[in-house]
């Protein structure tokens, strides 16, 4: 259960680029952000949350899945495991989880040209 624990952000880097790009720059905030993950074999719970904000995701590694945005807009996906990561095709950026050094390390990478990746880093609490 590599990544089955609760994290506290930790450092994040191009949060606000990210954010922007992906028309959520409403959405900054400067609370901590919790991140509780639940893994059962290749099933895994994603949860986040800010207060009064949770954002939360059930999927399996190997499978089409329905998942959500976080602007709340439902789409299907594959979410595969490579080896140690997690990998997430959202319908703006590509999503990539791994437990670094004890630490949950999550990317999110736009495409194109313009595109940036929002670098979050969080030790478990």
């Amino acid at each position: 259960m590599a990544f089955t624990g609760k994290y506290e952000l930790e450092s994040q880097e191009n949060y606000e680029e990210f954010l922007e790009i992906i028309g959520l720059l409403n959405a900054k905030t400067d609370h901590k952000v919790i991140t509780e993950v639940l893994q059962d074999g290749n099933d895994f719970t994603w949860t986040q949350s800010i207060p009064n904000w949770t954002w939360s995701n059930k999927f399996s590694a190997g499978q089409e899945c329905e998942l959500e945005t976080m602007k709340g807009s439902k789409f299907r996906a594959l979410v595969t495991l490579e080896g140690d990561k997690i990998l997430v095709p959202f319908p703006q950026y590509n999503f990539t989880a791994e437990i670094t050094e004890g630490k949950l390390v999550m990317s999110c990478t736009t495409p194109g040209e313009k595109g940036v990746t929002f670098k979050r880093v969080s030790k478990r609490i």
